[in-house]
Formats: structure tokens, sequence, C-alpha cells
């Protein structure tokens, strides 16, 4: 047994088993002998102990008078239920139990020498209060709840923790004032109302000791472990996003109801923006913000007093506003109570969802009764905000992955910098298709915007590949001639010699050049003519099976094909965009956070980028040509370390390529639109349109008047047309060249006219290589070759 009676309380707690033998004493004169004797028996063993009817508070008593209670509460504990039934005799909410059923029993041996039994759900700083609401409600008559559901977390004999749910049977007891006990009026019961964590004003309106609780309770106790578990579960899994269908309000709205026991209180929601310190209307059927109003968004600042803002934002705790036309008028007709006290609204509790002290929405709960939601009743959403966290996490996230989703869709992956133009198309696009129209993706565009385009190309990537592939026909054409051959010896037969010829007549022609349909008809007759004739020789002749098992072994699975040559070349390919890419997008990083820019980067033969800067891609930051000028000097930087990169890599990869770099400068600013058809962005406008050409076809173009590609291993080549942009680039050229990045051996070069463009100009600049970031020797392409010679 235990006794919390040095704990402050409104209550002197006497135990008293009066309520149950005044049963006994109506039985006396039952027509039921039975009943009767039963009767006389439990009063006579009573009658010599009157504080058993009278009371007492000293706990010894219950040991001493252990027999008599028992015979007392004989017909409330069964014998015959005592092993199935999880059942006590105590005072309320306390954990001071003096009778109980051989289950409850063993129940706590189980759990192990020095369990304490306590009653979870029942704060000791809110036992106080909860016995002054059980006075005002058995005693003064005021209607107060604040029922919570209350356990017992017990292990069993393996450790497991279980948990008992445990009800109140109150029928034996008497709430009874002593001369402390003060007269209440509806203006004191109102002041408690709007103050359930004011513990010294519950303390004087009703002081402690003020009244006797007379008698004792029944608990009767079950298991929900199960249930408590699958709370448990629902509290991380309850996030589903419900809020298109139909009927998730009206569901919603009954389980709030059924909890406060409230018929006719509504539920609403607002969420949160931290960018703009706004709430946000959320976009669902039936869905309402009582605070809004029904705005779409609004400062909270402006819909939020001082006190509010500080109970939800910094306290993360509950406004509890139970008499709203008071505070009204009180505030001069100030917010949040002009909201809604226009719309009707009497008493209302607002509720934080935050997570981890961040706030993410509110919670309404609003009725059109006076006082009906209180500081009081409040606190029974402590049992439930944790699931309405989770859930708004979930839908905050299912929100993002959705949001996500559209863009996905609609547009494929979206640069980080314009996302938030994207992000705000798709919620228009979800609002217009939750409230029950078309919803259409509008095209994104952005005005004004300067451009710049760069590629570290490799040179002769073509005849590469091609060499690559002739060898490897040979390589394959070859070994099955050896294969025929062994056969033609073997067996003469005329068939196996006109593969022969076959496969010589391919030879040829792959030794002179290599065209598309040659590698293709070589495929097709390699597969269709040449497999079967050796899988046939297979299974005839050993000796010629191994021959054609060496053969197959030198065939890649993937192509079919012999894949020697072909595989180095791709291989050197692939690590050199790799390594060119992965610095380009390291050091873009860099980029961003000087001034945020949209940018792309591809791989063909060799890494390709665009990047458009201007005040319609930064969203808030105002734009100035500074941070053009910025970005192109950053580019070509960026440009000589990437070829710096290339020519360190180069001596290690199976095909020792080339590179060329070049820039293309565009002086004016253009729009972009991203095409919904094409999922990428492009240059809007027919006059814009002149941007992709020249992008597109400069890298093949030649000096004026010569045969000379503009772009050469080893030097960084400038495209541009107008003469302000040669001096500022020459400007850009002698600040690096003094860093390092290149020589003196600049030139200025025209270029060939391009189909419909002509007037452009050229910088060429030999850059200056290191061979590795230690180093401080530079080298030119020419010196750098001469070291790399084996």
């Amino acid at each position: 047994m235990e006794n919390n009676g040095n704990i402050e309380t409104p209550m002197l707690k006497l135990v008293s088993f009066n309520k149950l033998l005044e049963h006994y004493d109506n039985q006396l004169n039952s027509k039921d002998k039975y009943l009767a004797d039963r009767a006389k028996y439990v009063l006579d063993a009573q009658a010599p102990y009157p504080e058993l009817r009278d009371g007492f508070d000293d706990i010894t008593l219950l040991d001493k008078h252990k027999e008599v209670i028992s015979i007392i509460l004989a017909d409330t504990f069964a014998p015959v239920l005592t092993n199935n039934e999880i059942k006590t005799a105590s005072t309320p909410f306390e954990n001071l139990v003096f009778n109980s059923s051989e289950r409850f029993q063993k129940i706590l041996k189980d759990a192990g020498q020095g369990f304490e039994l306590e009653i979870r759900n029942l704060p000791m700083d809110i036992n106080y209060i909860m016995k002054c609401t059980i006075i005002l409600n058995f005693y003064y008559g005021f209607k107060m709840d604040l029922k919570r559901p209350l356990f017992y977390d017990i292990p069993d004999a393996n450790g497991v923790m279980r948990h008992y749910r445990i009800l109140y049977n109150a029928d034996f007891m008497e709430i009874i004032p002593t001369e402390l006990s003060k007269e209440l009026s509806q203006e004191d019961v109102d002041e408690l109302l709007e103050n359930f964590d004011d513990l010294e004003l519950w303390k004087e309106k009703i002081p402690p000791n003020s009244f006797i609780s007379k008698g004792f309770v029944i608990s009767n106790m079950f298991d929900v472990s199960a249930e408590h578990s699958i709370s448990e579960i629902k509290s991380t899994l309850i996030g589903s996003n419900k809020r298109g269908n139909e009927d998730f309000m009206d569901s919603f709205q009954d389980t709030f109801r059924s909890l406060f026991n409230l018929k006719k209180i509504n539920v609403g929601f607002a969420g949160y923006d931290a960018n703009t310190n706004k709430f946000l209307k959320i976009y669902g059927k039936g869905i309402e913000s009582y605070i809004l109003k029904g705005m779409e968004t609004e400062s909270c600042n402006s819909i939020l007093c001082d006190h509010s803002y500080g109970k939800l934002f910094n306290e993360n705790t509950y406004v509890a506003i139970s008499n709203v036309d008071k505070y009204y008028e009180k505030s001069g007709g100030g917010q949040p109570y002009k909201n809604l006290y226009e719309q009707g609204i009497k008493s209302a509790i607002l509720a934080p969802i935050a997570d981890n002290g961040v706030l993410l929405g509110v919670l309404e709960l609003v009725s059109t009764t006076v006082n009906e939601l209180n500081s009081v009743n409040a606190n029974k959403l402590d049992d439930v905000m944790p699931f309405i966290v989770s859930a708004v996490i979930r839908s905050i996230e299912e929100e993002e992955n959705l949001v996500d989703a559209i863009i996905q869709h609609e547009c494929t992956t979206v640069h980080s910098s314009v996302y938030w133009k994207f992000q705000e198309e798709a919620k228009r696009f979800m609002a217009d298709e939750l409230l029950g129209n078309q919803p259409i993706f509008k095209e994104i565009v952005f005005k004004d915007v300067y451009p710049l385009y760069g590629q570290v190309d490799i040179k002769d990537s073509s005849k590469e590949r091609n060499l690559s592939i002739q060898r490897d026909l040979m390589i394959q054409l070859s070994e099955i001639n050896d294969v025929l051959w062994a056969a033609v010896k073997k067996y003469q037969l005329p068939v196996y010699e006109e593969l022969m010829y076959r496969v010589d007549t391919y030879l040829e022609e792959v030794r002179d050049a290599l065209y598309t349909h040659t590698e293709q008809a070589i495929f097709d007759f390699v597969k269709e003519e040449i497999t079967p004739v050796f899988v046939h020789l297979k299974k005839e002749d050993k000796q010629l099976g191994k021959l054609v098992e060496g053969y197959e072994a030198q065939i890649d699975a993937e192509t079919e094909s012999y894949y020697d040559h072909r595989r180095n070349y791709d291989n050197s390919v692939m690590e050199a965009n790799m390594q060119l890419a992965a610095l380009l997008d390291r050091k873009q990083l860099d980029a961003q956070r000087m001034f945020p820019h949209y940018f792309e980067r591809y791989k063909t033969d060799g890494v390709e980028h665009n990047m458009y800067i201007g005040s319609s891609i930064a969203n808030d930051r105002n734009f100035n040509e500074l941070y053009l000028s910025n970005l192109r000097l950053w580019q070509l930087q960026v440009m000589c370390d990437m070829e710096n990169k290339y020519y360190t890599l180069k001596s290690k990869l199976p095909v020792k390529l080339d590179v060329a770099s070049l820039i293309l400068v565009y002086s004016a600013s253009l729009s972009i639109r991203f095409r919904m058809d094409e999922k990428r962005f492009d240059v809007d406008g027919t006059y814009n349109a002149r941007y992709e050409i020249i992008k597109k076809r400069i890298d093949k173009s030649y000096i004026k008047g010569t045969n000379e590609r503009l772009t050469q291993k080893g030097k960084l080549s400038i495209v541009y047309s107008q003469r302000k942009d040669e001096k500022e680039y020459l400007r850009y050229i002698k600040f690096l060249k003094s860093k390092g990045y290149f020589t003196n051996n600049i030139e200025i070069v025209e270029l060939e006219g391009l189909q419909g463009v002509t007037g452009l100009k050229a910088i060429r600049a030999e850059i200056l290589y290191t061979k590795d970031v230690k180093s401080e020797r530079t080298y030119t392409y020419e010196d750098l070759m001469e070291e790399l010679k084996p």
C-alpha cells in the first residue's frame, strides 16, 4: 500500500465503507432470506468498528481491520472471478490500493521487486486542479469536464511493458464541505475556466482541505497493450493525405466532438509559412480556417495579438478563449477575437502544431457557446496532438512529394535556382484540382536574362570512335577467319570457303573506310550466318569447338561483338566526362553563392554547360550587371581549371584523346521559356533564336579565309560579336594571365559566316597548364605533350 497524504490537496481523504454498508442496511428487511442473512452477517462483522463507517485517515487501520474489510468487500470481489478480473479497491486518483483480485496481485508480483505502482496521465502538477474539477461538478453543480484516460504501465514477467486502462466506480464516494470551503459564483467559475494553469487561483477559490472525500473507489482495469501499440503506430502513419476525400473533415470533426463530448464544436486548420511569417489557407474539401476567415493568406503579426503570438510561437502551447465576446470588447475589436466574433464564435482553442519547437500550423477548435471551450478541456488535446503533428508532417512531406511529382511529370528535373517558380505553379495547379477545376500547368518564362555558354569538347571524337570500331571489327573478322580456315582444312567443304571469302570482303571494306551501313551489315552477317555455323562446329568437332570457344571468350555479352578498342574509347570518354562534370558541379556551388542563376550541364563527347542570370531568376534579389561580369570571369577561370583537370588525367586514360574549349559571349538579354513538350528551357522568340543557332554551330566554324578550325587543343576560344565584349574579355584575360592562367599568345580572329549569322569574331588565348595543384611550374600544351611522352 502507498499513501500520498503528504501532497497538498483540496480534499481531506477519509477511507469509509459507509455508502456500501448502507446498501446492506437496506437489505436487512429483504424478503429474500439469503440476502437478509448475508446483510446481517456483514453488518455484525462491522458493528464493533464504527470507524469503518465514520471514516478514518490512519491507513494502518486498513491492515488492522483487513479481515473485516474483506467481509465487507466480499460481494464486490467475487472469489469466482478473482483470477480473471483485474480489480482493486483504493482511494481515487491515488496509488493507495487496499484490496485487490488475485490476478492484480499476480501482475504486481510479476513486475518484480522494487516496482512502484503509478498512474500514468496524472501529472502531480495538475492533481490538485483535477480534484477541484470533481468538487465543482459533484458539490457545486458546475459542469466541468477534465476526464482523461488513466493507465497503469506494468512490466510482465518477461520485462515487456503492459498497459492497463483504469475505470473508476465512484458509487461509494461522498464529498463533504469543511469550514474552509467557500461559496462560488458563476464569475468565479468563469475565471477558473480562463486560467487552468494558475494553481494559486484554484487554491484561492477552493482552498486546501476545504472538502472531505469520504469513501473508496472500485477500479476495474483492462489490458489495452495492443490498442496502445496500435496508437503508437498510428502516431507515425496517420498522416496519409486524405484532404481530397469528401467526408474527411466530417469524420475529423466527429472525432473531436467525441473527444470533448461536445456535439457542436467545429475544427479548422491554418498552415504556416516560415519564409513569409504568414498563415496560409489549407486546400481540401471542407477545410476551413476560422482565424483567416476566408482569406488565402495573412501575416501572423496582424492576425494575432501579442499574447496569442507568444503562446503559439514562443511557448508552443494552447490559446484558450472561453469568452470571445468579452475579449473582443476588452481588446477594442482586436485580433484574433475580431475574426472569431464576426463568425459568431463564442469560445475557441487555438493549438500549435509544432515539431521540435518549429511551428507547422494551427489547429482551431471553435464553438458557438460561451465557456464550452476553455483552458481546462484544452488539456484534452495533449493525448491527440502527437497524432496531429505526425499527420501534418506526413501531409507536408506528401505535399512536397506531390509538388515534386507534378514538376517532374510536367517539367522533368529542374535546377534549384528556378525551383521556386515551379513550386508556385505546382501549388496553383493543386489548388485548381482541389477546387474541382481543370488544372493546367502554365509555361514558365524568365525575362531579361543574360546567357553564358561553354564547352570542353573532345577533339576529333568521331574519327577516334570510328577508328576504335574499325580495329575491333578487323580483329573480330580475322578471328572468325582463323576458325573457318581450320574447318576448311579439316573438312574441305566449299561452304566454309565461301564464308571465308565474304569475311575477307568485309575486311577489305573496313580497312578502306567505316560506314554505318557496313558496321550493321557485318553485325547481321555474324549473327545470322557465322554464329549458327560455330554452334554446329562446337557440337560436331571438339577440336574446332575449342577454337570457337576461344573466339567466343573475346566477344562482349552486351554488344554481342568484339569490344576492346571501343571499350577503351568509351571508358576514356566516360572517365573524362565524369571528372570534368564533377569539377564543374563543385565550382558551381561557389558561383551560386555569389548570385543565384540557372545552370545546366550535359555530357556528350565532352561537357557543355548553359547559364542564365537575371533578376527574374533570382526571385527576391536585386540584379546588377556586376554579377554578370563576375559570372563571366568565374566561367573563364573554371574553363581553364577543367582543361588542367583533363590534361592531368590524360596520361591515365586508355585512349589519349585531346580536348578543346570554347565560350560563347552574348551581350543582349533574352527570355527563356520552359518547353513543356521537350521538358527543357530554350530561348523564347524568333530574334533570340539567333543565339541558339550560333551555339549549335560555333564549334564547327573556321577562321575566315582559311581551312583552319576555330577550336584548337591548348587554347581557349571566346566567340563574340560586340566590340565592348572584346574589350571586356581582353581585360579578364590580362588579369588571369597575371595569375598564371594564360600565356602572352593571344590572337583575335574573324570567323567565316554561319548559316544566317555573320560578323562573329573570337579571341584565342593559349592556356598555361600545371601538372598538379602544388606545382608552381607552368606548361603550354606543346610543352606538356613533350613532358608526357614515354
